[in-house]
């Protein structure tokens, strides 16, 4: 997979956030895996990003997909990059 057509998942994570840091530990075996590109987004430095994700971070999408939040269920977060991976 070209890094043109790599499957984008986005991080949104505060500074400080434990889960946030669990999360991002977690899945990073499986971008690699995929060719997955992460782009963390630090909630605080936007006030609408904040007012949307102030108590659910991390939050974590998929392309444009909310796949989870608060905490990531590995097993499926693998099926839905095999899903994307496909289509």
């Amino acid at each position: 997979m070209s890094d043109s057509s790599a499957i984008e998942v986005t991080l949104y994570t505060r500074k400080g956030c434990h889960l946030c840091d669990e999360a991002k530990s977690q899945m990073a075996p499986l971008l690699c895996e995929f060719g997955a590109r992460l782009r963390e987004v630090d909630i605080d430095a936007d006030d609408s990003l904040r007012a949307l994700y102030d108590a659910d971070v991390p939050v974590i999408f998929l392309g444009e997909r909310k796949v989870a939040k608060h905490r990531l269920d590995l097993a499926q977060f693998r099926r839905q990059l095999e899903r994307a991976c496909h289509s």
